[in-house]
């Protein structure tokens, strides 16, 4: 596939059906409109891509804009539609779920949905899971609440089986909400029914607390999570200057990206230290941790250090690498360790109070705030009209802060992380007034 092709979106077949939805064709008519296939999005907005393509006479990378479609692949009062939640918790799961069931019942008429309980496993009859129905009844007010309304596991299943599970049920699309391991899941479930001939649509609705999904603006439920992270940095800050010299540490989710850390300390900033997986950092040394965390303490007599769950790694002695079902690496504790080491090396020299507070799983399970419950609420409208239209193998989200479909390819090749010469992280380094780097 050529680079300009990267992001077109795989169809089912031809469109033979029109839309329920009573929308125009005509601008000015302060009616919304249908969005049709060509209308695009360029992937780049820089100056000096706009130059390039002119200078080279090309076209320009293009994402799919996304919205309702005038025709249908699909058949409203023909077609049974099915949801699962995958991975970890996160934030703004069942307004997801909500989203997705008000959307298929409301907008398109459809009448069977089916929720696939405790992820993948779901899929697989020898677990013993029941499927259950789902209606606009039994999800109302699920929004309210933290956590999945369906259940998730972690792991794979045989492809081949939920995809047995899927045409014995009569499926006709499938939403899975997941971050990476899922999103590579649903597209092998996907690449499973092409095999097969079959007429299925799979959808992925991008979840991940760490914000580490390639290519979009922002995964759902990231904003939640910083933002109940923000008044525990707020306490935490009051237990550090409490005491003389009080050093509070806190542990926040990221194993791979330090997003949620560095975007917290900004929103509280309160912080003076933060940890994250992208920096490599030494403890000793004349520039390192320890020794710039002992003049903080001499100038302010307190300290708020806040680490990603995946920082600082390289600071463990090597032990063979584990594994969780998911494929992901299992860290080694970096809060405890820094606790230890900060402890260690004052003991003698200064008397110092540490507190050491690890939220991760307040934060992981509170409900979505108001700005995460609009977002979800669109991404399940959009993943609902691409998947009508017959549209497969895509994801939802948004590029550009514009909504888009994308290919499950693109966006699961590798994880976002944050730049370390980039704006995000200088704002945080500006707050926080800790050094470029440390011990480096």
């Amino acid at each position: 596939m050529t680079d300009k092709n990267r992001f077109n979106i795989e169809s089912l077949g031809a469109s033979n059906f029109r839309s329920p939805l009573q929308l125009s064709t005509i601008k000015g008519d302060n009616i919304f409109n249908f969005v049709s296939d060509g209308d695009r999005l360029v992937f780049d907005p820089s100056i000096s891509y706009f130059n390039q393509c002119l200078t080279n006479n090309e076209e320009p990378v293009c994402l799919e804009k996304a919205g309702p479609r005038q025709d249908l692949f699909f058949d409203a009062k023909n077609t049974t539609a099915a949801i699962v939640t995958c991975g970890g918790l996160c934030p703004g799961i069942n307004n997801v779920i909500r989203g997705l069931v008000m959307a298929l019942h409301y907008f398109y008429g459809i009448k069977k949905i089916i929720g696939i309980p405790y992820g993948y496993e779901g899929l697989n009859p020898d677990k013993g899971h029941e499927l259950v129905e789902l209606t606009p009844d039994k999800v109302k007010d699920i929004h309210q609440f933290g956590g999945t309304f369906l259940g998730s596991s972690r792991g794979a299943q045989d492809v081949s089986v939920m995809v047995d599970t899927l045409e014995n049920n009569q499926v006709d699309m499938l939403f899975a909400i997941g971050g990476d391991g899922t999103l590579k899941g649903v597209n092998a479930i996907g690449e499973e029914i092409a095999k097969r001939n079959g007429k299925i649509s799979v959808v992925g609705i991008p979840k991940t607390i760490d914000n580490d999904i390639d290519l979009i603006d922002e995964s759902f439920g990231f904003e939640t999570a910083f933002d109940v992270a923000s008044p525990i940095l707020r306490d935490a800050h009051n237990e550090a200057t409490g005491a003389f010299n009080g050093i509070s540490i806190i542990k926040l989710m990221g194993r791979d990206s330090g997003f949620i850390a560095a975007s917290a300390a900004l929103a509280m900033p309160v912080v003076n230290f933060v940890l994250i997986p992208e920096m490599d950092f030494s403890l000793e040394g004349e520039h390192g941790f320890l020794k710039i965390l002992e003049e903080r303490l001499e100038q302010k007599k307190h300290a708020v250090i806040v680490v990603a769950e995946g920082a600082g790694q390289q600071l463990f002695t090597k032990k063979e690498e584990v594994k969780d079902a998911s494929g992901n690496v299992q860290h080694q504790d970096i809060g405890v360790f820094l606790k230890e080491k900060i402890a260690d090396h004052f003991k003698g020299k200064r008397p110092v109070t540490i507190k050491y507070i690890d939220p991760s799983y307040i934060v992981r399970c509170a409900p979505a705030n108001s700005s995460d419950s609009v977002y979800c609420s669109r991404l399940a409208y959009h993943a609902v009209h691409g998947a009508m239209a017959g549209k497969t193998k895509f994801v939802a989200s948004k590029i550009n802060n514009r909504y888009v479909y994308i290919p499950i390819t693109e966006v699961t090749k590798k994880r976002k992380k944050i730049d370390l010469e980039g704006e995000f992280w200088f704002s945080v380094l500006q707050s926080t007034g800790q050094p470029f780097s440390l011990g480096q």
